[in-house]
């Protein structure tokens, strides 16, 4: 069974002035183990869809899946607790807490012990490639490629077996997103995860094991 599935998923966008369809009738599946790269110009729908994927919204039409359950009959706060990562352009890091604190933080809202995850925390780093003398910085004394690799940490504390990333290369120089992108392949081919990367870069997406293409709220494989 795929970890996520699209069916005939549709969304629309409606005020009071306007009605906009911004994904329009998309199906398809994500398996574990496997890195995806969905590209589109903007205003194609990926971030909207990326979201529908996230359960910060539901389906105007169709289902999303997760393990095969639509989101639209869970707890959509417990779903993005317990079942997706989202990993952003701008990092969301918590300017406030160390580089360890934001790692720990959604692990203690989990029940997790400060002292079980400040270890998860410490092994966490030292996966991203980041040293143990991070730990007790705070974000901005980091590069945005280091706060990037915090954000993975932070994301893969969450125990889900999916991580979706938001344009994660974004921000960054050309160096540093290589190594963001080896580190979210790595995670998809050694550690089983499911990533699904939305990107604008087509040197990254073509490295994917399946690229896809939005066009107009339409998914097109290419």
């Amino acid at each position: 069974m795929s970890v996520f599935e699209l069916r005939d998923v549709k969304y629309v966008y409606q005020s009071q002035y306007q009605r906009v369809e911004a994904i329009r009738g998309i199906s398809g599946s994500f398996d574990a183990g496997s890195l995806y790269a969905i590209m589109g110009t903007s205003g194609s729908g990926k971030t909207t869809l990326l979201s529908l994927m996230a359960g910060m919204d539901v389906p105007t039409e169709g289902h999303v899946l997760c393990e095969g359950v639509s989101t639209s009959e869970m707890d959509l706060e417990r779903y993005r607790r317990e079942k997706v990562a989202v990993i952003y352009q701008d990092f969301r890091l918590l300017p406030l807490l160390t580089v360890a604190e934001n790692i720990m933080y959604p692990m203690e809202l989990r029940g997790k012990k400060p002292a079980e995850a400040r270890k998860r925390a410490m092994e966490l780093l030292e996966k991203v490639g980041l040293p143990e003398s991070a730990a007790d910085r705070f974000p901005a004394m980091l590069s945005g490629g280091e706060q990037q690799r915090v954000a993975i940490a932070r994301a893969l504390g969450m125990e889900t077996r999916v991580l979706l990333a938001d344009e994660p290369t974004g921000n960054l120089d050309t160096d540093n997103s290589e190594k963001i992108f080896r580190i979210l392949s790595g995670l998809a081919h050694d550690d089983g995860y499911c990533v699904v990367i939305v990107t604008h870069d087509s040197a990254l997406g073509e490295r994917a094991d399946s690229m896809l293409h939005l066009r107009d709220g339409r998914l097109l494989e290419g």
